[in-house]
């Protein structure tokens, strides 16, 4: 069993993005800037945030925070948006979930400019990618294809797994690794919580991806030897022995699972790191593509 090691990878790619942007100023050309607004005080939507603008300092990006309290209206937010996408400064811009329940989430990614839209979630990036087109691909998913990829994990051909249908990982990744590439070309399955008999889908995977959002719902049982697992799920569950009285857990069952893959992401020091990491490199882009 080898780790897919999201900090390795990701301290690897951040070094590359540094290096072109290093580029870029001794061109005399802008450095990209990626702006992020943020709602209220939700502590993992902060903490996602503030890994954000991190990285931005990391590789060399500028960033911009915008914080507004959850009295903010769908209208004053609509006008952020409308602001951040005139502005040439910005080159892409991210509007952290989830919003209040008083505000249209999908009105507000619609509202959002395409050439801009960095985590991919609108349906126009969205409708390209099924399509095959350029597009800025949802960090996630872009996280995934890279460990894959970087890794050297043969995927043409294999069975692929996909638990979870969310437009933000289970959906696009289900589309992405059944498209021609160097990383694709499986045969796949997308499952979900009423998938029947969900256990004998994974069992048969070579690829099997848990993005269900459920703490230790893939079990031994449920994977064959030799699979590669990617688990996407961050879960946080009480835990007596840790001094916070809570852990972060994936939606992979780790301890009892890891002995039977032939690779395996590990929670926390996985795909999450991988998505801040792609973030950057899809606000590269933007700024390129300028």
């Amino acid at each position: 069993m080898q780790l897919l090691d999201g900090r390795y990878l990701s301290k690897i790619i951040k070094g590359e993005i540094a290096e072109e942007v290093n580029i870029l100023r001794q061109n005399g050309r802008k450095i990209p800037n990626l702006a992020a607004v943020l709602i209220g005080d939700n502590p993992a939507s902060s903490a996602y945030v503030k890994s954000k603008i991190k990285s931005c300092e990391e590789v060399g990006f500028e960033s911009t925070m915008i914080k507004r309290d959850t009295s903010i209206s769908e209208a004053e937010l609509l006008e952020i948006v409308d602001k951040l996408n005139k502005d040439d400064d910005i080159d892409g811009f991210i509007v952290q979930l989830p919003l209040p329940p008083h505000i249209d989430e999908l009105k507000i990614t619609m509202a959002i400019n395409p050439d801009k839209d960095v985590d991919g979630f609108h349906p126009l990036n969205f409708g390209k990618l099924a399509q095959g087109l350029p597009c800025f691909i949802p960090a996630t998913p872009l996280g995934i294809l890279l460990m894959l990829e970087r890794y050297n994990i043969p995927t043409a051909g294999k069975k692929c797994v996909v638990v979870g249908r969310s437009n933000i990982v289970g959906t696009p990744m289900s589309i992405l690794m059944s498209r021609k590439g160097k990383v694709g070309d499986c045969t796949v399955t997308l499952t979900h919580s009423r998938t029947n008999n969900i256990e004998k889908e994974c069992l048969e995977a070579d690829i099997l991806i848990a993005a269900i959002g459920k703490p230790h719902f893939i079990k031994e049982n449920m994977v064959k030897d030799g699979a590669v697992v990617i688990d996407v799920g961050i879960n946080r569950i009480e835990d007596a022995l840790s001094p916070k009285g809570s852990k972060i857990v994936g939606d992979v069952d780790f301890d009892n699972v890891a002995p039977k893959c032939s690779y395996i992401t590990p929670v926390p020091g996985g795909v999450g790191l991988m998505t801040v990491t792609c973030l950057m490199l899809n606000t590269l882009k933007a700024a390129k593509e300028k």
